[in-house]
This record gives C-alpha cells, structure tokens and sequence, in this order.
C-alpha cells in the first residue's frame, strides 16, 4: 500500500505484485478499494502488478468537505495521475459501477494510459431525471442526519441478487455484511460528494464506438441498477468487446460470483500482451 497527493489530497491505494504491466481496480460506490481483494491473485497470477486506490471520500483518503470537489472527471483525472506517479505506463483499468463511470471518463480524458478496459456492472448513460432526484434525496437525509446508516439497508437490497435456494444463501449474507461495513464507514461528506459526482456525470454513450483498447464488460445476470440489456448494448457499441453475464450475481458481481468473474477477467488478461 501507498500514499500520493493528488489536489492537495492524500490518496490511499493497495499495491501488489509486479509485472511490466499493471492492472488499476477503480471501486464503485459507497465501497472501497478492498472490494477488489477477490480479484487480486488473478492479475498477479497472470504477472501484472495490482493498484487499487480509494477515492477522495472513501476508505483511507481525504475527505473533501465540498461537493464541487467530486466529479467523475476529477476522479478520472485521480486515476490519470496515479497511473503517471508510479510510472505505471499503460494499464488495464477495472471499474464497477461508479468505477466503471470512472474508466469511461479515463478512455475519454486520458485514453494513452489505457491497455484494456473492463467494465463491470456500470453504463454509459446519465441519470434519469427520476434517477437525479433520489440522489438528491439521500444527499438531503444523509445531510440532515449526519450519518449514511439509514440508507445502508436500502442500498444492499438494490444492489444484491435476491437470496438464492440451497447454499448460496451465506455467501449473499457474507457479501452483504462486508459491503454493509463498507457503506457505515464511509464519510458522510464522501458519500454527498459522490452521490453528487454521479448525479451530474455527462453521457458516454458516444464514446463507446471510439474506444480503441481491449475490452470486456461484465454484468449480474440479476443487477438491478445497470442490467443485462444495458450491458448487451454497451459491448455492442464498443468495437470487439467480449460480454459475460454471471450468473447469481446483482449488481456486485466479483464478490457475489467471484468463481464465475474471475474465470472472465483471468481469460481476459491471457489474451493481452504484458508489455507496457
């Protein structure tokens, strides 16, 4: 692990293995760069370094106080900078979710940092105005209560499958109850800044026929929040873009599948070169 300043900010990442090449995991949200551990040993197995930050307002970094400070771009612009610090040249980028909002903005802003792509349980498109109105509201509570605990519940049950029969029931609960420490954890000011950042994120879809890197996008056979459609389209916009639907997973898939991602992101590095 490590520390770099990025705006005047201290930004916290993981850091393992080695590798000419590097793979950058970009946690979505309200998580933390830990919730890329299951995937870890697949890239350092596949001989790539593994850097995951957090993000302003998440886990070990600073916590910037005002909203204008989160942006999807200035997050993107974070990453760009990280990746420049550590002379990481160019890497495979992950993104879920808020992450993957994240790596699309990198493609876009900062595309010679990109070897490949993978874009997990995320879309291209902005908020609905319906969408941009609950972010508003749960800015509006987490606010008046200075905690994000009663939102906590409320997100888990959205972002998990449903509960399946016979023995997948402990892992739900196990994954639940480690995004749920998560979710308590973060700063309430991170939470408003992100819920903010994605509120007033551009759209991406006209990007996605120009992105020029390898690219794989993953998504829960039961999410929820950026569905299988959604995902269908977007790796049919982007040029040579293999899909995996995983089965028994929400909108969380490397944690709540991580046998069936990992078996994805594995065949994924084997086709890139390792070269920088």
């Amino acid at each position: 692990m490590g520390t770099f300043t990025f705006d005047g900010l201290s930004i916290h990442y993981l850091d393992e293995g080695a590798g000419d090449q590097a793979v950058v995991f970009v946690h979505g949200f309200p998580f933390r760069a830990s919730m890329w551990e299951p995937q870890f040993p697949v890239a350092v197995e596949a001989g790539r370094r593994v850097v995951a930050p957090d993000l302003p307002g998440f886990g070990r970094s600073a916590v910037p106080a005002e909203r204008s400070a989160y942006s999807i771009d200035n997050y993107a612009d974070l990453v760009a900078a990280l990746v420049g610090d550590l002379g990481l040249e160019r890497v495979v980028l992950v993104g879920l979710s808020m992450g993957g909002y994240i790596a699309l903005a990198v493609a876009r802003r900062h595309p010679h940092v990109l070897a490949g792509l993978v874009l997990a349980d995320t879309r291209a498109d902005p908020d609905s105005p319906e969408g941009r109105q609950t972010r508003s509201d749960h800015q509006a509570l987490v606010e008046e209560r200075g905690d994000v605990t009663p939102l906590v519940d409320g997100l888990l049950t959205k972002i998990l499958a449903p509960a399946p029969s016979g023995d997948g029931g402990p892992r739900r609960a196990e994954v639940g109850a480690t995004l749920g420490d998560m979710m308590r954890s973060t700063a309430p000011a991170g939470w408003i800044g992100a819920l903010e950042a994605m509120k007033q994120r551009s759209d991406q879809t006209d990007l996605l026929p120009s992105i020029a890197v390898p690219t794989l996008v993953v998504v829960g056979e039961g999410d929820a929040l950026a569905p299988v459609d959604v995902a269908e389209a977007m790796a049919k916009a982007i040029p040579g873009a293999r899909l995996e639907i995983v089965p028994g997973a929400g909108h969380v898939a490397n944690l709540e599948n991580p046998e069936v991602f990992n078996r994805a992101f594995s065949e994924f590095l084997s086709t890139l070169p390792t070269g920088s």
